[in-house]
């Protein structure tokens, strides 16, 4: 790994990609980036991250901003937690730092939401801390050069990994860091596409030199998602349709269509609401989640009054001001297309 240092930095200060986030050296920015490319490519993250600075350009306006329109911001995103600990992260940075985002690393693990992977990327890019950030992609290609048929998913073997590559951290902490990452989104692959052709560690990899770079590292089997079945209740008014907060579960206090576990039948909808004007079946389709599965059922109701409890919106006003989460989207769409 030793000499491999080199050949990363030199690789990447030749080929690294061009960023929005990398204009600059501002751990706003680099923050910012990171958490959003958490969980999402970085092609879809680009975007997202334009917009979210055009309308949040610093620490001061992300912990004013009202929450409803940072998760409108959010919205498409995902893991809408990681929006909210921003705000909070904002807040704490302005009340126990002054608004300067604090340079130690341990300061920085201490901000909600930040983990070790994350501080360690803002500590070593921003400031030249000598930390590292172990992802996928860095133990991937660590685990390649060495040969060694690993579990990942093992939360020992991350910490392992760390401290190995820790010992080897050259003065430019941060390019190398970037740099490893980097060779492991766009070269050193996953599922069999390694593209060592073009690596520049191709001599020194010794699952390579051995043919075993696409069985390395060891691939865990899945667990199955658990299953979650629900019913969504579209209930239009005039030109409003009823929405709400959820209050428990996946999605706490994301805004809904209302929605109840189970499978509902076309009297039940009828008994629940009686005053229906007209009942109609309408999409149903599968949301995934990391470890859950949803199915869902819907119905379309027209409704002779507007129902307490909700929130009575047009669908303008909600593409416009309510971030609703990807579980709900088909039902907007079908909605548009009505």
């Amino acid at each position: 790994m030793k000499e491999c240092v080199n050949l990363i930095l030199e690789w990447y200060l030749d080929n690294k990609r061009f960023l929005p986030w990398r204009m600059d050296l501002d751990p706003y920015h680099v923050w910012i980036s990171e958490i959003m490319l958490q969980q999402t490519r970085i092609e879809a993250v680009i975007p997202y991250y334009q917009r979210f600075m055009e309308r949040i350009p610093t620490i001061q306006a992300l912990s004013e901003i009202d929450e409803d329109q940072l998760l409108k911001l959010w919205e498409g995103l995902g893991y809408y937690t990681r929006a909210r600990n921003l705000k909070k992260a904002a807040i704490t940075i302005m009340e126990k730092y002054g608004g300067v985002f604090p340079r130690e690393y341990q300061e920085i693990l201490s901000l909600p939401g930040i983990g070790e992977y994350t501080a360690g990327a803002i500590s070593s890019i921003c400031f030249q801390a000598k930390e590292v950030c172990v992802d996928g992609n860095v133990m991937r290609v660590y685990c390649r050069i060495q040969n060694l048929d690993l579990d990942v998913s093992n939360i020992k073997v991350k910490k392992e990994i760390s401290l190995q590559l820790k010992k080897i951290l050259p003065e430019d902490s941060g390019s190398f860091n970037q740099g490893i990452m980097e060779l492991g989104e766009v070269i050193c692959i996953p599922n069999g596409q390694a593209k060592c052709e073009i690596c520049p560690l191709q001599r020194k990899c010794k699952a390579h030199l051995l043919g075993k770079e696409n069985s390395i590292p060891r691939k865990i089997q899945k667990k199955e998602k658990k299953e979650e079945i629900y019913t969504i209740f579209i209930l239009q008014y005039q030109d409003k349709f009823a929405i709400r907060k959820r209050e428990e579960g996946l999605l706490n206090n994301m805004w809904e269509f209302p929605t109840e576990k189970g499978k509902f039948t076309l009297s039940q909808v009828k008994k629940k609401f009686p005053q229906n004007l007209c009942i109609k079946k309408a999409v149903t389709y599968q949301h995934i989640f990391t470890h859950k599965k949803w199915i869902l059922y819907s119905y379309y109701i027209e409704v002779s009054t507007m129902i307490e409890h909700y929130s009575w919106v047009s669908l303008e006003k909600i593409e416009k001001d309510y971030a609703l989460p990807g579980a709900f989207q088909p039902i907007y769409t079908f909605l548009q297309k009505k």
